[in-house]
């Protein structure tokens, strides 16, 4: 049976990478490329265009073992990442929480049930580090910091929905580190592993590889190392 890739942000810097990182070596037949210029197009904005995007991979022939989910958005526009509460703006931030988590939760609302229902099968969604509770020591960027924490909390509640009509199947939260991409070359600190698109599209494609059930509804970071809530 022909395996089939599905890669969600396909044209972004880590999409576009992990894109060429599964056709090169991941053992899919067929990698499957969605993103806002593909055909048909995907716009986590709009449902009806992820439902269309569904059905199109719903009749591909074959088996669709992988849903790896690239997007997201630190910046939205001339909105900076917020410093203070006196910053903060409820269109940006609703606009932060739709495309960082709702569009998620919409991709798992139409593309988990593509997922055969015997035999390994992942979804991986990319979060950040910024939005684990347990780990936030310094504050501000609200907007992404919580839109980040609710996707997390999406995704863990959908894996134990996903895990009832397929034991073996996964769903996770990965944090890919800090990635040299134009959305965070002004926000790269010194001292920081700043690594290349290709490495941390190798980082997570292999780390995806190696996932168990027994790790289903985690948060990890792109060595498999668990990140806190």
């Amino acid at each position: 049976m022909t395996t089939i890739a599905v890669i969600f942000g396909a044209s972004g810097g880590i999409g576009s990478a992990a894109k060429a990182r599964l056709e090169s070596d991941s053992g899919y037949d067929r990698v499957i490329a969605l993103h806002r210029k593909s055909s048909p197009p995907l716009d986590l904005l709009d449902e009806r265009k992820i439902r269309t995007c569904a059905e199109e991979v719903r009749q591909a022939e074959g088996e669709v073992r992988l849903l790896f989910d690239a997007t997201g958005a630190l910046t939205l526009g001339t909105a900076r990442p917020e410093k203070s509460l006196r910053e903060l703006d409820p269109e940006v931030l609703a606009r932060s929480f739709a495309i960082n988590a709702i569009g998620p939760a919409l991709l798992m609302k139409h593309f988990l049930p593509l997922l055969p229902r015997e035999g390994r099968s992942v979804f991986a969604t990319l979060s950040a580090r910024v939005g684990s509770i347990g780990d936030n020591r310094l504050g501000g960027w609200y907007g992404y910091r919580a839109s980040k924490a609710a996707l997390n909390q999406l995704v863990r509640t959908a894996s134990i929905e996903l895990a009832r009509k397929n034991p073996e199947a996964i769903c996770v939260a990965l944090h890919p580190g800090t990635v040299r991409t134009s959305l965070t070359e002004n926000f790269a600190k010194t001292g920081l592993d700043v690594q290349e698109p290709a490495v941390a599209a190798e980082r997570l494609v292999d780390f995806v590889a190696s996932l168990t059930p027994a790790q289903s509804g985690g948060f990890f970071d792109q060595l498999g190392r668990p990140i806190p809530w």
